[in-house]
């Protein structure tokens, strides 16, 4: 048995894509969501796979990197570009290092990020 859990957050940002030949090449924005996964296989003593307000600590830390920000200008897209694909993975090693450090027994299964409504990138383990 798996128990899983997810918190959902949204941050702003804008960014452009390097070599992308298009509309997208130039600098705009978006109002990204993030949905964060994790996973158990027992509960924990208190019945959780993790408290949400943790899990919510934890994505908030990660939302400061993130939040109101040229991705472009932040190392973790020095040599990558800032696709919703490469933010997944972003978010879902940061998170991994962050809730492995609070609780070993949890584990981050999937992160998904929206730049729109209809466009999501999803990152599993």
């Amino acid at each position: 048995m798996k128990f899983e859990v997810y918190r959902e957050v949204q941050f702003s940002s804008a960014h452009r894509l390097r070599n992308y030949h298009g509309k997208c090449e130039n600098l705009h924005g978006h109002n990204w969501r993030v949905r964060l996964f994790v996973t158990r296989a027992e509960l924990d003593a208190t019945g959780f796979v993790m408290d949400f307000k943790v899990l919510n600590a934890v994505l908030n830390e990660i939302m400061e990197i993130l939040d109101h920000k040229d991705l472009n200008s932040l190392k973790e897209f020095e040599t990558v570009n800032p696709t919703a694909e490469n933010i997944a993975t972003l978010i879902f090693k940061l998170a991994e290092e962050k809730i492995s450090a609070i609780d070993s027994a949890v584990k981050v299964s999937k992160v998904c990020v929206w730049e729109s409504d209809k466009s999501c990138a999803i990152v599993e383990a």
